[in-house]
């Protein structure tokens, strides 16, 4: 018979994170994937260099930027193994990284260094095991019996880091929200997140031929905005911008997008009027934003003719097109390119501190399965180590 401490579901980030940290605690672990590679979302992520930590996260700024019925819920695990602890685990092992912008850290080499350094932690005192699909996991006087396609595995302790249901190529699945509720514990509603917008066709009709273009933008949805990159696409909307909203977006919403941030465009078409008013009213918005665009907007506000034509009034009416331009898209692309699934096991059903079920002990919930969504830019493998460290510090 098979026992261990515990037994890890997930060769994810969490997964990896959760079984190398309790090895280093001198424990004897197994972490099961059906998956034939380990730490695939990992090797994927930032091109292959992987986001694996924001800087700028603060215990102060936290609640403000992951998504949950309860964002206080991270705080504790956040708090206890921060960015910095995992900056320093990095450098530990010598793995080179660098800052984008806004706090993004990624690897100047290959992310596979991370996931080789998780698995030579998790081997070192454990048991790794890939191409394991688990059948069954039943509570016992003891523990959990875990039923697996190797054979049976019983431990005290069982760690759920089976993910969410985002990037199914690569083996997401609803596991760990079933297993959930297996024990009777309540899941929220799951959606795609941090995932491109897509409209209807008669929206695509007027933007599929400003395919490619990319602006800086303000997109905000209610009091939520993000001031990044818009990218258009042959089926609505991308970029960092967008799939920062799209973890508040909900189906029927609509945003507002500011094509323009920080600038007047009123006042500047009205300098441009003043020097040369007898081009066209959108080849002088061409000079303030990219050509096909400028038509669109120009074409939305009802514009036409000469700029010496149109009065201030036109002006203001041609800038709120461009900086209260109003989209409502009817969709998103979905699981197949979210990168993560907003939603999950209920905070409330989890203790903070360790991560595990307060009607379930022993039963452990860490990264992406949790109802906790960090935004774009590290914050979710932030999460995935932070849990995990939580969670290893008492199996």
């Amino acid at each position: 018979m098979d026992t261990y401490d515990a037994i890890i579901l997930g060769a994810g980030a969490a997964g990896l994170f959760c079984g190398a940290e309790a090895v280093a605690r001198g424990r004897r672990i197994a972490v099961l994937d059906h998956a034939a590679r380990p730490g695939e979302k990992i090797r994927i992520s930032g091109g292959g260099r992987c986001n694996f930590t924001n800087r700028d996260l603060t215990r102060q700024n936290a609640t403000d930027r992951f998504v949950s019925e309860n964002p206080r819920f991270a705080l504790s695990a956040l708090s206890r193994f921060t960015a910095a602890d995992m900056i320093a685990r990095v450098d530990a092992a010598g793995i080179a990284w660098h800052e984008k912008h806004l706090g993004q850290l990624f690897f100047d080499g290959k992310a596979s260094q991370l996931v080789d350094l998780l698995v030579e932690g998790v081997q070192a005192g454990g048991a790794l095991r890939l191409g394991t699909s688990v059948e069954a996991v039943r509570q016992t006087e003891a523990g959990f019996e875990v039923v697996t396609s190797e054979g049976v595995l019983h431990a005290p302790r069982v760690v759920v880091a089976t993910g969410g249901k985002s990037i199914p190529k690569i083996g997401a699945s609803p596991f760990g929200y079933r297993l959930a509720e297996q024990f009777g514990l309540r899941v929220t509603e799951t959606r795609p997140g941090l995932v491109p917008l897509t409209f209807a066709e008669q929206d695509l009709a007027r933007t599929a031929p400003l395919s490619g273009i990319a602006v800086p933008a303000r997109v905000a949805h209610g009091k939520r905005s993000f001031d990044e990159a818009l990218l258009f696409t042959h089926r609505g909307l991308s970029g960092p911008a967008i799939l920062q909203i799209s973890s508040y977006w909900r189906e029927g919403d609509s945003l507002t997008i500011d094509l323009a941030p920080g600038r007047d465009i009123a006042a500047e078409l009205a300098a441009i009027r003043a020097e040369t008013g007898r081009i066209a009213i959108h080849t002088a918005l061409a000079r303030l934003l990219p050509e096909k665009l400028a038509h669109l907007i120009v074409a939305e506000a009802g514009l036409s003719g000469r700029l010496a034509d149109h009065g201030n009034k036109a002006l203001a009416q041609l800038a709120a097109q461009a900086q209260a331009w109003q989209v409502r898209p009817v969709g998103s692309e979905g699981y197949r390119t979210a990168e993560v699934t907003v939603g999950g096991v209920a905070t409330d059903e989890l203790d903070a501190k360790t991560l595990e079920a307060k009607r379930v002990p022993g039963l452990h919930f860490i990264g992406e399965v949790v109802d906790v969504t960090g935004w774009l830019g590290g914050y979710n493998f932030q999460w995935a180590w932070s849990s995990a460290w939580a969670a290893a510090q008492v199996i």
